[in-house]
């Protein structure tokens, strides 16, 4: 459930007219991935992944749904499932993935003598600040541009990663996708009758009736 959408789940459309039965298999894929499952990234590169992505994305530990992320990223580099497209400036997908995560534990190591997980958060948002700020050293990092890796392959699958998860769209509002039904009121600040309901304050009340109604 979301705060800012009380009431509202987008799961609840699942046997509606807004999801066909290709949305609703696609949907339940990400919904039965094991988050502590990996297929692609090894056992080693397995932990510095996961400490990644809950820097990028915290996720409260009280949250009845988290977003398995890394799971999410370790099945795009399974399937090696591209973006269509790659930058000239890095190494392939899968490639870059496995270089910048040895690079991240080398860089750790030579600055806290320990690995990327093994830091604590505000070391680990240090560490992953100056890659942004392409202020590494380690030898790792060669013919990886740090800032490149960081941008447009880490920064890239982890928050897509999040955001084609239904409990992500239950904070945004968001339907999932428009098949069959499609939106209509496409305007600023219109909606349709199935999508959900803002609270606003003093309206969280009727929001959640709302929401309880949309499907």
């Amino acid at each position: 459930m979301s705060e800012r959408y009380p009431g509202y789940d987008v799961l609840n459309k699942r046997h509606s007219m807004s999801w066909n039965e290709q949305t609703r298999q696609v949907i339940d894929q990400r919904l039965a991935l094991d988050p502590d499952r990996h297929l692609f990234f090894s056992d080693d590169e397995w932990p510095t992944l996961r400490a990644v992505c809950d820097r990028i994305v915290p996720q409260t530990t009280a949250r009845p749904r988290p977003v398995p992320i890394a799971a999410m990223v370790d099945d795009k580099m399974y399937k090696n499932a591209g973006d269509g497209y790659r930058f000239a400036d890095l190494p392939s997908m899968r490639e870059a993935w496995r270089r910048g995560l040895a690079a991240l534990d080398a860089e750790a190591a030579d600055r806290h003598r320990r690995r990327f997980h093994e830091l604590d958060p505000l070391q680990q948002d240090a560490l992953l600040q100056a890659v942004q700020d392409g202020k590494v050293s380690n030898g790792a990092w060669r013919d990886l541009p740090p800032k490149s890796f960081f941008t447009k392959r880490l920064l890239h699958d982890v928050v897509s990663a999040y955001y084609t998860h239904p409990t992500s769209w239950n904070e945004i509002g968001f339907g999932g996708p428009a098949s069959p039904r499609g939106y209509v009121r496409m305007n600023f600040d219109r909606r349709d009758p199935w999508e959900a309901s803002e609270a606003r304050p003093g309206r969280e009340e009727r929001a959640r009736r709302e929401n309880e109604r949309v499907g």
